[in-house]
């Protein structure tokens, strides 16, 4: 509303003063005729100041409205420019927020899989045991013993074959643990792969916000730089114009 009435203000005074200098110019016209030098000397000295004077004028309300313009185009930017990273702030904090979520229920996920997963190892029972060809033979000798009546060289025998059949149970106990281990631990290197590939989906995501982010802020900017451009090829052509015609309105006077 501003601008508009500083606009009519402006052209009202252009009005005014274009009126005066025609009434002026007939004036030092008609002394001229009548032979009235010294008044129409008078008039023209009088015309060409106030001319000059509005050449000045114009040129200076021209340079304001063109600064004008240049910050209006430099405040729209800086008001784009705000917009724009407030948008691209509240993106990336959502992306963020949404992997964060994403990752902390595969957490979850896995850790509830992993107990399930070890309650089941734990209750898997050992397998029959294979005994040796030594332990064997070693009951087969102390039966054959125990037959004949030799209990006390079937006692020794039995207690060297309890021997070693305890040896080959904790053993095979021990190979089962190891088993059970062997087993949790691959179950746990899938689950941190399974991580790992969506943390490096976050990442690439990452990545490609912040390309997408460069290219739109390369667009904004060029755009800027095309308005700017425009504006400033637009006002250069302006001062031209009004300086070629300053000059035509010299040689006219």
């Amino acid at each position: 509303m501003a601008a508009a009435q500083q606009f009519e203000m402006g052209a009202a005074e252009d009005s005014a003063v274009q009126d005066f200098l025609q009434i002026l110019e007939e004036h030092r016209k008609n002394c001229e005729r009548q032979g009235k030098y010294v008044e129409a000397e008078i008039a023209k000295n009088r015309l060409e100041e106030l001319r000059e004077h509005e050449e000045n004028r114009r040129r200076e309300a021209m340079r304001s409205r063109q600064i004008a313009e240049r910050l209006g185009v430099e405040e729209a930017h800086m008001l784009e420019f705000q917009q724009f990273n407030a948008l691209w702030d509240k993106r990336m904090a959502e992306f963020e927020q949404k992997s964060a979520d994403l990752v902390e229920a595969m957490k979850e996920r896995h850790a509830a899989s992993l107990n399930e997963y070890l309650r089941k190892l734990q209750q898997e029972p050992l397998k029959r045991p294979k005994f040796s060809k030594e332990l064997l033979n070693l009951r087969r000798i102390q039966q054959t013993l125990a037959k004949q009546k030799d209990y006390a060289e079937a006692h020794k025998v039995k207690l060297k074959a309890d021997n070693l059949e305890a040896f080959e149970l904790e053993k095979l106990r021990n190979h089962h643990q190891v088993r059970m281990q062997s087993l949790a631990e691959k179950f746990k290197e899938r689950q941190s792969g399974e991580l790992t590939a969506l943390l490096k989906r976050v990442q690439t995501g990452r990545e490609e916000q912040k390309k997408q982010r460069q290219a739109d802020l390369e667009r904004l900017l060029q755009r800027y730089q095309n308005v700017k451009s425009e504006l400033e090829s637009q006002q250069n052509i302006e001062r031209i114009r009004t300086d070629k015609f300053t000059k035509f309105s010299k040689k006219s006077g």
